[in-house]
């Protein structure tokens, strides 16, 4: 038996159902109105590791339409207990096809920022007319953040490139830069044979290069020694797929 399980965390929100009548097109998501972003995504995440483990019965599970209506079914039934409020939901697959989830209330976010038709640039940066023409569809800069760079190098692996309840590297780097829940912070991973920034703690890093955003080279299945090492994110995808976004190399020294 498996000592993991995969896991991928997306969120509720039942204003997404109202996101296709205010002009927001080629979402390229949920082809039909739903309360889950980007849930095809977050199942396509789970089915490629699935798959890559040889989980027969998880694998049989969430495949195809059929296996993502199940998926949806689920979560509508996790979902009658959240008060038709916005929430954090992580989803778990165990190897043999169960699916379990905790969830907790989050924030608001308006759909320019959910489904931005541009990255804003940093401030000062050359825009290179980025939200020309945008509007109110253009995203809008959250509060900033400390970026820190982790002080040991992890080994790139399986485990890093998808997404699992083995998350003692990600946890080691956070220990590492004193990092709490609650702080404005992330601290990236770096690889250990390359030197190449493998992925944040957290969240998908992106780096302003040459007046546009970069990120890190992931190849879509896991090859050992094969790009950064990181994890093949939701919203990676989805913005790689929408902006035309570079892959470049960023490396760091020890």
């Amino acid at each position: 038996m498996a000592d993991f399980t995969l896991f991928t965390t997306l969120r509720y929100d039942p204003a997404l159902l109202a996101v296709p009548e205010q002009g927001f097109t080629n979402l390229g998501w949920n082809q039909r109105p739903s309360p889950f972003y980007i849930l095809d995504y977050h199942r396509d995440r789970m089915l490629q590791a699935a798959t890559h483990w040889r989980w027969a019965a998880a694998v049989r599970l969430i495949s195809g339409p059929e296996g993502l209506k199940r998926l949806e079914q689920y979560l509508d039934t996790a979902a009658s207990s959240f008060s038709n409020a916005p929430h954090r939901v992580k989803v778990t697959l165990s190897r043999d096809g169960q699916l379990a989830h905790e969830a907790a209330p989050i924030a608001n976010v308006p759909p320019r920022n959910l489904f931005p038709v541009a990255l804003p640039s940093p401030p000062g940066a050359d825009a290179q007319g980025a939200h020309a023409g945008h509007g109110d569809k253009a995203a809008t800069r959250g509060a900033e953040w400390q970026v820190l760079v982790d002080s040991k190098s992890t080994e790139g692996s399986e485990y890093t490139h998808f997404k699992t309840t083995r998350r003692l590297v990600y946890d080691d780097a956070r220990s590492r830069a004193e990092l709490r829940p609650t702080d404005t912070k992330e601290v990236l991973l770096v690889n250990a044979q390359n030197g190449q920034v493998m992925e944040a703690s957290l969240t998908t890093p992106y780096f302003w290069r040459h007046g546009k955003w970069v990120t890190p080279p992931i190849p879509t299945n896991f090859v050992p020694g094969e790009g950064s090492g990181g994890n093949c994110g939701t919203s990676r995808r989805w913005a790689l797929e929408r902006y035309g976004l570079s892959l470049l190399k960023v490396s760091f020294s020890f």
